[in-house]
């Protein structure tokens, strides 16, 4: 299995690109702000040809580039219903202070297809298998993506709801701190410790490194790995 992955934008979001391997269809994770470029690159290098890009949330930083993307290889994009206005107005959720921040460089456009999930929805894509998590808290649509390796191994494309050391923030329009350690406690900690988890920003870690050091973790009530 191949797992490339990229920091992209002023906000340096993660955006990934997953395939079985090199020459095959692969799936583009959260194409934010400034990724048609890199990823280009990393489609030619690779041999890869998207199949689809799909979206953990809906912030301009994982998103700005999915329209364009999506018209450029005729793919859909997949979102989360309660996400899907952002598509096309990524400023909505960023507050006064965002909004001044980064001006008129944030205006969207919806892809000409999208195709909404929801929790439980398992997507298969480019040979691969992709459960949908629902976990609100970043945001009203915030989702995680689990995916298994030919290897046996379990990775996590968490978004903005799991990092190295932290979570997202609930600060902003539509964040909800309390479904956040909600989703945490339910959604995150049951994980087994040996899920490799990829991050919308930061770098790489795993459930089990997480669960015995992230300390917006430690307070959650104990969960069972499976």
């Amino acid at each position: 299995m191949l797992v490339l992955g990229f920091p992209v934008g002023p906000l340096q979001a993660n955006c990934y690109v997953l395939a079985r391997g090199e020459g095959e269809a692969c799936v583009v994770v959260d194409p934010g702000q400034d990724a048609v470029e890199p990823l280009d690159e990393q489609l030619a290098k690779h041999r890869l040809t998207p199949a689809a890009v799909l979206l953990t949330h809906g912030h301009f930083d994982h998103v700005l580039s999915a329209a364009q993307i999506c018209a450029e290889h005729d793919v859909p994009a997949h979102i989360h219903s309660v996400d899907r206005f952002m598509l096309a107005d990524p400023g909505a959720t960023l507050g006064p202070a965002g909004r001044q921040l980064f001006g008129d460089g944030i205006s969207g456009e919806e892809p000409a297809e999208v195709r909404e999930i929801a929790d439980g929805d398992v997507l298969e894509l480019a040979g691969l298998r992709f459960d949908v998590t629902h976990t609100p808290g970043h945001t009203g649509g915030s989702v995680l993506f689990g995916v298994g390796t030919e290897e046996g191994g379990r990775l996590l494309l968490s978004g903005d709801t799991l990092f190295a050391g932290a979570i997202g923030r609930t600060d902003l329009p539509g964040g909800d701190h309390g479904a956040m350690l909600e989703s945490l406690s339910t959604q995150v900690l049951p994980l087994d410790d040996e899920t490799v988890v990829l991050p919308g920003h930061g770098p790489t870690t795993t459930i089990g490194r997480e669960r015995a050091g992230n300390p917006f973790l430690q307070e959650l009530p104990a969960s069972d790995a499976h």
